[in-house]
């Protein structure tokens, strides 16, 4: 019996979006309003890059870069419920699928000493250039027309079930635990015994309640989270089922 956790990061593990967090480091913590507006739907890692390359000719290094990174708050109840997990890690898989970056989930897990946690981090690789630059590029290529170009989850997720099937593990139970608007494509992907943990009040939820209203809804089970204690609890009932 092994059940397989996913989860979102911005918003979701931690409190905040670590991509509009960094711009904390910018001059005066803001962006020029050419920059800001230079954003396309569906192309955000692209805006990033340009973010990165401003906050590189300012003169910002990687480590003003990490220590800013490293004081976003996590969710409420997440600590508690990350060491839960780590605790009982012979009955829980845990995978991260982020529209973040490899550099800014890293440094913020080791931070606070959760990496352990997490089997897996999908997420778009990112590295600092020979100059001291930040690059980020797209996670992969995909043909889903609902997801960002550069993550479409349902495939990440996919993938990953495809090799643990291969590895002989099946999961009793996925748990997907997100909050935005690209999480509602691997939730539509949930089978009727998996279970999709929105966070309250944020675009996931509210795209679930629509598809209901339009009578397709999603197959999974819905429970909807606003601390991470109540996820725990889900976790501790599952577990003693």
């Amino acid at each position: 019996m092994k059940f397989l956790l996913v989860f979102d990061f911005d918003h979701t593990i931690i409190d905040e979006n670590s991509d509009t967090w960094i711009v904390k480091c910018a001059p005066e913590k803001k962006l020029p309003n050419g920059l800001r507006n230079s954003y396309q739907p569906g192309h955000w890692t692209e805006y990033m890059c340009r973010v990165f390359v401003y906050l590189g000719d300012n003169g910002v290094k990687e480590d003003e870069m990490k220590r800013t990174m490293t004081t976003i708050p996590f969710t409420a109840g997440m600590i508690d419920l990350l060491g839960f997990i780590g605790e009982n890690k012979e009955l829980f898989d845990c995978i991260i699928v982020s529209d973040s970056n490899t550099v800014f989930i890293d440094w913020i897990l080791k931070a606070a000493d959760f990496h352990k946690v997490f089997d897996e981090v999908f997420t778009n690789p990112a590295a600092f250039s020979s100059t001291g630059y930040l690059t980020v590029q797209h996670f992969h290529a995909h043909h889903c027309a609902k997801c960002p170009k550069n993550l479409c989850k349902r495939k990440v997720l996919k993938e990953f079930l495809d090799k643990q099937l291969e590895r002989g593990v099946n999961y009793t139970q996925i748990v997907y635990i997100g909050d935005g608007g690209n999480d509602l494509c691997p939730v539509m992907f949930l089978k009727k015994n998996d279970i999709a943990m929105p966070r309250q009040g944020y675009t996931l939820e509210k795209k679930i309640s629509q598809l209901a209203q339009s009578l397709s809804p999603v197959q999974c089970s819905v429970l909807v989270w606003s601390s991470a204690i109540d996820i725990m609890s889900y976790l501790k009932l599952i577990i003693k089922e």
